[in-house]
Parts: structure tokens; sequence; C-alpha cells
């Protein structure tokens, strides 16, 4: 029985796939691959953070924690950190970033904000929110997700983006010539990502490739004109 897909690929002449255990419909990692390693989608955003670290520095705003800011951030006088949580005891500011007129505006030399724009249904008022509260010259590092499994409940998981879509939501309020996307991924990091596989599980090599129909994420920066 198990023959029948090969010969009908035969007798097709089309070259049989054999899928191993990616032929399963259900991920290997429900957690997107932190059970096996680092998330493929944090390889590449790491990276990104590294390039900018430069960037990272003086008054820095995260989103939940200030782990990346502690990872790249360098000549830090401030770690501020906005949540949803009012449990976060790490919290500067608590709310959403829709509505985040608590922050003070021009405060921030750099704002980390990764993986955060897919839970806010209002992006455009999100981003003139980011875009508020740096100072003249200050930088947001965004990324988000072109493709990810959706996040499980009480999380709301309302958007995907391409890079195309990225650079257009963030020029709105940072002006054109002010913002640079990157689309790093191909798509064997793609698949390998929503089966929950680990970068680990791949070769520096693999994850490395650049196929710009294929990226995992959109990776941004914007400048606050002066």
């Amino acid at each position: 029985m198990r023959f029948r897909p090969l010969l009908r690929a035969l007798r097709s002449r089309r070259r049989p796939v054999l899928l191993g255990s990616l032929g399963s419909t259900l991920p290997i990692s429900s957690s997107w691959g932190y059970d096996r390693g680092t998330p493929v989608d944090r390889w590449y955003i790491e990276r990104f953070l590294e390039e900018h670290r430069a960037d990272i520095t003086g008054r820095v705003l995260e989103i939940k924690d200030s782990g990346y800011t502690d990872r790249y951030g360098h000549a830090v006088t401030e770690r501020a950190v906005l949540d949803v949580d009012s449990a976060n005891e790490q919290a500067t500011y608590l709310g959403d970033l829709a509505r985040a007129d608590d922050v003070p505006s021009g405060a921030f030399d750099c704002f980390v904000l990764t993986q955060t724009l897919q839970y806010i249904f209002d992006l455009r008022a999100a981003v003139g929110h980011a875009h508020r509260v740096l100072r003249p010259g200050g930088v947001l590092l965004a990324t988000l997700p072109v493709v990810s499994r959706i996040t499980d409940a009480p999380l709301m998981d309302y958007w995907r983006f391409t890079p195309l879509v990225a650079g257009r939501l963030l020029e709105e309020a940072f002006g054109p010539g002010e913002v640079s996307v990157a689309g790093p991924g191909n798509v064997l990091a793609q698949v390998a990502f929503l089966k929950g596989l680990a970068a680990e599980d791949l070769t520096e090599a693999e994850l490395a490739a650049v196929d710009v129909r294929f990226p995992v994420v959109a990776c941004a920066r914007a400048l606050r004109a002066l």
C-alpha cells in the first residue's frame, strides 16, 4: 500500500517527494520550536538586532521585557518596558501600544518592537505611537511575521505582513525615505518554522539563503526625522 504513491508518481513521470516526519498534519513542536532550540523566526530577528545594535543605545523602550535591550544594547541609560499585562513587574508602562498615551512623547532613542504588531488591531494607531515616543533622530527596530502559526488564546492574533506592506505602514508615520525593510528567509525556513523545527535543525547556510518570494519575517528600521 505504501508504494502506491511512488508508483503513481513514476507513472506520471513526476519526481516522488518523500516527506518523512514532515508528512504529518501536526507540527513537530507546538511551541514554535522553543522546546528544540531557537525558533527559526528568532534566528532572523536576532541577526537583525545584531546588525543594528548601534541603534540600541541611550533610552530604550521594549515590549514585555528588556531582554533584547540587555543583550544587544550599549551605553543604555534607561530600560523601559511597555506591556498590557498588569502582572508584569518589569513593566514601566501598562497598556496597548495603540492606546499608549501614558508613554511620554519624544522620550526614547530607540524602540525595540519585535513580533508585536500582529496582536494589535489598530495598526496605524500603534505605529503612530511608536513614532511619537521617539525623539527626533530616534530609531524604531521592528520585526513583523510573514508566516507563523496562530497564537493560542487569550491573545488575539490579527495580522501577517509582507515586507512591502510593512514598509508602507511605517512610511505613513515616519515618512518616505526614513524606512528600510528586509525580508530574510526561504521556503525551507518557512516550512521548518511552521512545522515547529528549531534553527538548530537546519544549517546556517540553509537559514542564510534568501529567496524574496519566501520571507519568514519582515525586519524594519525606521528613523524619526530630525
